[in-house]
């Protein structure tokens, strides 16, 4: 199946036929030089933020409330360092034939055996995160402090009877199959099961040369892993999916980097993160195996990840691998549009860093976006724009036909059509979802009115036309009270409503919302304490790590703890914070700052 545009101009045409109703609302589509169906293709390719996603197959792990950092149901947490085994893997899958670890093609596996190479001391334990050893792993934080943490997860010491293994998986990256890829510097300790039932993946990111580190040297720097530690525990306080971050090692070892590819390469130190999923399975996983014609080790790996990880899926099911799909295909809209209610890019969204469960992994040069634009580009790297933000509904789209085309070879010819028509309501699954988060950043209660898109559209096109921060606009919406709105009395802390409400529609727009928030029969109150309550005051901007890293690469880790702190406890505010800046426009030295694949 060929890659093309999310086309939804059956839903447009549906919503038009409503919208365009009022003469008043024509007018100012047509005074502002925009059309209804530009509101609701850029509002599909653009931002909405999650209220409360539990309606998400019924899944707690939806949810966008963040959740308390200390586990209180279980007050026993144990002193010392939980086991880990790779031996369900091992019994499961064929293990690369080969167990020297020098860089290779390698074939007939999932596996391959590879140990950590130490890192060079002296180490330092730069932070941790108190929520993942507590809820997850259930160890008492004091554990982080012995020697024995330390070496155990930045690669130094095994577990006794330990096997660490690096996962073969190929992808299409930014658009072209790249052949075999794996785990290049990653090490995977083993599994863990948890008091709550929970089974959980823990590996290092790192730790040194594996059979698939291809050119590189398996090392990752203080830059790029304080950045994925952050991220992955913000992304998980905001509610999105994603891998969990332990711990960060930082060492003295020089790693070269050169940051933008452009021969300027500079020493800087190396640094393992602890970094944990219930699986790193992913649909490069599946393309390796029936690119190489690996076709009976392609279902080991389906029903295998069909009975951990879909429980809801019958083993003997026929169409078994037709409800996979169908199940990834849907929370992968889910997953994307919530990437997108949060302001989040990516910025590198090949095959090999999408999840089959649908969770956010491999952080690199992704970014949260500030000034609204659709076309913002995290990745300096992406000339193109391929991976922009307002792009990732069809980065998400074609990525699921790589699937497809993964899983082809064990359908039969009605379920390859079956399948093809399920995909073909990705488009309509991603809409449905992103407007329903919308309308809860909005605060638009009750039933589905038939100006919501457009109201939606309306305000996404002023904040373009303002460059109204994205974050603090909804942040602010939520803050104000209806009568400041009313009477156009806005306080000048509300920086980003005060920028949107310098466009010349602003007073038409309020016109149309305060009406729309008072039919849901509720205190203005109770309104702004729902929309504070999914509309976050701070986010990882890129400004925010940059002014940590550079902190960091000084052996000051202060600011880390400090965001790590803040981003635990998004949508409160949070006085250090604010004395920071956290929710202030950002500095002028933040304009010029870059991000790229080097890591």
């Amino acid at each position: 199946m060929s890659q093309k545009k999310i086309n939804s101009n059956k839903t447009i045409c549906r919503l038009t036929e409503h919208k365009m109703k009022s003469r008043r609302l024509a007018l100012l589509a047509w005074k502002m030089d925009i059309t209804v169906d530009l509101f609701l293709v850029a509002l599909a390719n653009c931002f909405l933020l999650c209220l409360n996603c539990s309606d998400f197959c019924g899944n707690d792990r939806w949810r966008l409330y963040s959740r308390n950092a200390s586990s209180s149901c279980f007050s026993e947490r144990r002193h010392n360092i939980p086991t880990l085994s790779c031996k369900k893997l091992m019994e499961a899958f064929p293990t690369d034939e080969i167990d020297v670890n020098y860089i290779r093609t390698v074939k007939r596996c999932v596996f391959s055996q590879s140990y950590p190479t130490p890192l060079k001391g002296p180490l330092k334990l730069a932070a941790v995160s108190k929520d993942v050893l507590e809820s997850v792993l259930d160890v008492d934080v004091s554990v982080s402090l012995s020697e024995d943490f330390v070496l155990y997860f930045s690669g130094g010491k095994l577990f006794t009877g330990s096997v660490p293994l690096a996962h073969r998986y190929g992808g299409h990256q930014f658009g072209y199959w790249a052949g075999q890829l794996g785990d290049g510097r990653a090490h995977l300790l083993g599994q863990y099961t948890n008091r709550k039932g929970e089974t959980w993946e823990l590996q290092l990111k790192g730790s040194g040369k594996t059979p698939y580190s291809r050119s590189g040297d398996g090392r990752a720097v203080v830059r790029s892993s304080v950045r994925e530690f952050l991220c992955s525990e913000a992304m998980h306080h905001l509610g999105v999916p994603t891998s969990r971050a332990a711990s960060l090692i930082v060492s003295e070892e020089p790693v070269w980097r050169d940051p933008f590819y452009n021969g300027s390469a500079q020493k800087e130190r190396g640094a393992v993160v602890l970094r944990l999923a219930r699986s790193w399975f992913r649909i490069g996983s599946l393309e390796i195996l029936t690119r190489s014609g690996e076709l009976d080790l392609l279902r080991k790996v389906l029903d295998f990840v069909i009975e951990e990880h879909f429980t809801t899926i019958q083993t003997d099911d026929l169409d078994k691998y037709v409800a996979l799909f169908s199940t990834v295909v849907k929370e992968t809209a889910h997953l994307i549009a919530q990437w997108m209610s949060v302001g989040f890019a990516h910025g590198v969204g090949n095959t090999d860093n999408f999840s089959l469960l649908s969770i956010t992994i491999d952080y690199g040069p992704f970014g949260f976006m500030e000034a609204y634009n659709p076309n913002f580009v995290p990745n300096t790297s992406d000339d193109e724009g391929r991976y922009s933000i307002g792009a990732q509904a069809n980065m998400g789209l074609f990525n699921l036909e790589k699937l497809l085309e993964a899983l082809y070879p064990v359908l039969n010819p009605n379920q390859q059509s079956w399948a093809k028509h399920i995909l073909k309501g990705f488009p309509q699954i991603y809409q449905k979802r992103f407007q329903e988060l919308f309308k809860a950043k909005l605060g638009l209660e009750g039933e589905e009115e038939s100006d919501d898109g457009y109201l939606i559209a309306f305000l996404l096109k002023m904040m373009e036309d303002t460059g109204a921060d994205f974050s603090m606009t909804f942040r602010h919406l939520s803050e104000v009270s209806a009568q400041q709105l009313h009477s156009r009395s806005i306080p000048k802390a509300m920086w980003a409503l005060q920028d949107l409400s310098d466009h010349e529609y602003f007073s038409e727009w309020v016109n149309m919302y305060l009406p729309r928030l008072q039919r849901a029969h509720r205190s203005d109150e109770v309104r702004q304490h729902q929309m504070r309550g999914v509309n976050p005051r701070y986010v990882l901007r890129n400004w925010m790590a940059e002014s940590a890293i550079r902190k960091a690469e000084k052996d000051d880790f202060s600011e880390v703890m400090l965001l790590q702190d803040v981003l635990s406890r998004p949508y409160v505010e949070h006085p250090q914070a604010e004395e920071r800046g956290y929710a202030s426009p950002p500095p002028h030295w933040a304009k010029g700052l870059k991000v790229s694949c080097s890591s």
